[in-house]
This record gives C-alpha cells, structure tokens and sequence, in this order.
C-alpha cells in the first residue's frame, strides 16, 4: 500500500511510520510526503530517508494553495492518506475523494480541546487551564469538519499536579508514537471498518 504523509513541523510522527515501516511492523511505503511550511524539519526526515518531499507554502501561495495541494495528491494517488501533525485544515476535494482513507493524529481526547484554533502546544496550554485530570491522544479518520470524523483509537494519561503545557506535551507525545503507527497498521492491513460513527477494529486472522 503506498502512503501519503503530511506534516508541518518538527515531523516526529512521520518518524514513527517511517521506523514502523523499516521494522517490518507496517507493511506499505510512504509514496511522498507534502508539507504547506517551509523549513519543516519533516522535509529533512524525508531526504534523510529517501523520500520523495512537496513543499507547498500556505503563506506564500495563500489563494492558490488548495489548487496546488490537490493537484499534488492527484498526482501521488495514494492509497491512503496520514497527517502526521498536519496543520491544514484539507479541503472539502480531497476529504470527499478520500473518504475513510484519511487518517489524523490529535493530541487531545477528542471531544474535547479539539477543532479550530487547537493545535500543538495550544491544546496542552487547554488541558492545564481547564484542569482536567486526564487527557491523551486520538487517532480518527478525517471527515469534512475540523477533528470530527469516526475515531480510531484513544489512549489515555494523567494530569497531574505538578504539570505544564510542556511537560502533558511530552506525555502525549509519546502515546502519539505508539498509537499513529498502530492506527496506519491496521488500516494497511483492512482492519478498519466504519460503521456511521464508529470505527470496528477487525481481528486478524490466525
């Protein structure tokens, strides 16, 4: 299965498919991947690992972004589609081309600290503010609202007394690790099925 990945910064859950792949855990190959910012260090971890890179810049081409963005995924045709940290909010074309063959990585328990405006460390700074006493991470299927579609999988961790946006950060991260490459395995694998809004994980076969 070729795979689409797409992320705008330090590019660490990229990473983690790129070694699930390398293991032998996830059976498919990262087709490209699209970033809309320049300087992503995700771009670096492409080259680094022989991995066809787009850069497309939100800021610079503003108006004619989402034109170029599906023209670029017109092109790879991918099997199935990761944001891997992906800002961008895609465009009603590609989610409708791509229905359940989308998959986003959340740092939050979706429902909550979830949709526009929540991203990276501004969830976290949500979670501390609010005062909940767990939070975690959410694997979900992108539909055509911001962070609404079936989810996948959930893992949870504890807030505790002593924490900060920084440090919840770095708890959730390394769930994200751990949960984006399951999530990718299990899609590869046809184990995924989406009934209205809820995601049936299939048991394999013995």
């Amino acid at each position: 299965m070729r795979l689409l990945v797409m992320a705008s910064g330090n590019g660490t859950d990229f990473q983690s498919i790129i070694d699930g792949i390398k293991s032998g855990y996830i059976n498919a190959e990262i087709a490209a991947l699209i970033s809309d910012k320049e300087g992503a260090y995700a771009l670096k971890r492409a080259a680094d690992n022989n991995i066809p890179s787009i850069c497309i810049p939100k800021k610079k081409l503003k108006g004619s972004f989402y034109q170029q963005l599906t023209k670029a995924v017109d092109e790879i045709n991918p099997d199935g589609i990761v944001l891997a940290g992906f800002i961008t909010i895609l465009n009603e074309e590609i989610v409708n081309k791509y229905q359940n063959k989308i998959i986003n990585i959340h740092p939050s328990l979706i429902p909550s600290f979830c949709g526009k405006g929540y991203y990276g460390i501004n969830v976290h700074k949500a979670v501390i503010e609010y005062g909940v006493k767990y939070t975690g991470c959410t694997v979900h299927f992108v539909d055509a609202g911001a962070d609404t579609g079936p989810i996948i999988l959930q893992e949870v961790v504890k807030v505790e007394d002593n924490d900060t946006p920084e440090t919840v950060a770095d708890k959730v991260l390394k769930l994200e690790h751990r949960l984006l490459p399951y999530a990718v395995k299990l899609f590869v694998e046809g184990r995924l099925k989406v009934e209205g809004r809820k995601v049936i994980i299939i048991c394999s076969r013995r």
